[in-house]
């Protein structure tokens, strides 16, 4: 099978070949996996390949909606027994799970071929994908730029068309994020709704959810059905709706009211860019018949939830570090310095604070339920700037050094004092502050791309719903991608056509 053909069809659709007979998923493997091959040095998506086990599994008889399809996992929380999950850590990059996660047999029972595991940052701790185990993942649209993180080497591999689509998670918008940066559809599910079992019930107190990225709405609704319900060991039996998510891709959403928010404590300035992502699809929008209302600020203080969510990281960031040492018997050189200094600092608060700032939660819950209770959708930027350069955001030379310094002192909690906290908030956040805030209230999310820049690079627009919003997510990205569709468009960056060209 040659890649146009291959490229030319979603997961869906080349599931419909493979039960027609006219291509067999061994041939779907070896299209997927020339085009890995092709784009590896640029793009540096993929960190493990499993092409033994995928060969195996591609000459089974497969059953189920994605039959033979071509799938890559997340390097972070999507455990395929018998291989290591590194989680872009040193630490881990040898230690092979021994069970697969609930979602990954969810995946298998639904027939994909899974043949490799994708780049993440360390412990998924960044919005870009640049771990010092395996080096960065880069922008099909734009090799210069980041594909952001921490599900950023599943986004590049599904823009540059090695997969239809992808395994990808979210804990602070790391689906939304790297689907802005990369043009594809990201769907955050709410609260509950996906397992993260078996080892755990829930995530960052269930912020964090597994999903995927895709190049189509019906792909990423049709892998809601097969990933969504309850498991026996989970804190929560979801509310599934009775249809099909599938079967709401294609249905009238209905006359929605739309509140339409650029405004961000963490960031004054958005890119004039991230504004026009909003501006043209709220004309879209309104030419569909919705009412859409610009709004003069968040439905929540987004600095004040900013703080919270970083609060909430850092302990989450020093729990996975020791445990990680318990676990292994890893040393500290195995941990990215950035890694070891925000695990300090996450040990160095008090257990009053910590928990103080997930129970504001609530407050934050609360809130946007009340702007629920007037609109149907918040719709925001899905980035307030460009996908950053690669490296743009390291930690300068002379700062690693002071933190090294100070984590050999063990005076590493002196920078709680120092206004690190803020700084994190003004260097990592600035560029994405719309995408916390569906987290910690544990709202569904999505983002979808809806506009390029002049110069070729995708910008997409979240949208944010209320509970057991995420048919009505459905419906409204299935609208709109029959009126500003972008399935067709291909990046020229990885086929010598410029760092930032697009092709339809």
């Amino acid at each position: 099978m040659r890649f146009d053909e291959y490229r030319n069809h979603d997961a869906l659709g080349l599931a419909a070949l493979v039960r027609g007979g006219e291509v067999t998923p061994g041939e779907l493997l070896d299209a997927a996996t020339q085009r890995a091959d092709l784009v590896a040095p640029q793009l540096n998506a993929i960190v493990r390949r499993m092409d033994d086990q995928a060969r195996a599994r591609a000459a089974e008889e497969l059953t189920g909606p994605f039959a033979g399809v071509p799938f890559l996992l997340k390097d972070l929380g999507q455990d395929h027994r018998g291989v290591p999950t590194s989680g872009g850590s040193r630490s881990l990059a040898e230690v092979p799970a021994t069970e697969h996660a609930t979602v990954v047999q969810r995946w298998l029972d639904a027939g994909v071929v899974v043949f490799g595991k994708t780049n993440t940052p360390e412990f998924g701790a960044k919005a870009v994908t640049e771990p010092a185990l395996f080096g960065p993942s880069r922008n099909p649209w734009d090799t210069r730029r980041s594909p952001g993180g921490s599900s950023g080497g599943s986004a590049a591999a599904v823009a540059a068309g090695i997969v239809p689509v992808a395994g990808a998670s979210d804990g602070g918008g790391s689906i939304r994020i790297p689907a802005a940066c990369c043009g594809l559809v990201g769907l955050k599910p709410g609260r509950g709704l996906v397992p993260m079992g078996p080892v755990r019930g829930e995530a960052m107190h269930g912020a964090a959810t597994n999903g995927v990225v895709s190049r189509t709405v019906r792909d990423t609704a049709a892998m809601l059905d097969v990933l969504a319900g309850g498991e026996p060991g989970g804190p929560y039996v979801p509310s599934v709706p009775p249809e099909t998510f599938h079967s709401q891709v294609g249905a009238d959403p209905g006359r929605l009211r739309i509140g339409l928010c650029t405004a961000s404590s963490i960031n004054a300035s958005p890119h004039p860019e991230a504004l026009a992502s909003v501006d043209s699809a709220g004309r879209a929008l309104e030419e569909l018949g919705h009412h859409v209302e610009i709004l003069e600020a968040q439905p929540v203080d987004d600095l004040a939830l900013a703080r919270d969510f970083l609060t909430s990281w850092f302990a989450y960031l020093a729990w996975t570090v020791e445990s990680t040492r318990r676990r292994t018997g890893c040393r500290d050189r195995d941990f990215e310095t950035d890694t070891r200094i925000v695990a300090a600092l996450g040990r160095s608060q008090s257990s009053v604070d910590y928990l103080a700032a997930v129970m504001r939660r609530d407050d934050y819950a609360r809130e946007l339920t009340a702007f629920f209770s007037d609109y149907d959708l918040l719709m925001t930027p899905g980035l307030a700037d460009l996908p950053p350069l690669v490296g743009a955001l390291d930690t300068p030379p002379w700062a690693a050094r002071s933190a090294e310094a100070l984590l050999a002192t063990r005076t590493a909690p002196l920078l709680r004092h120092s206004g690190f906290a803020e700084s994190i908030i003004n260097d990592n956040l600035s560029w994405v502050p719309y995408t916390q805030l569906a987290n910690l209230t544990g709202r569904p999310a999505m983002s979808l791309p809806l506009h390029w820049t002049p110069e070729g690079l995708p910008m997409g627009v979240q949208f944010v719903a209320p509970l057991g919003g995420e048919s009505r997510l459905l419906r409204i990205a299935g609208q709109l991608e029959q009126v500003l569709p972008w399935a067709d468009r291909q990046p020229g960056a990885i086929d010598g056509v410029g760092n930032a060209a697009s092709r339809m």
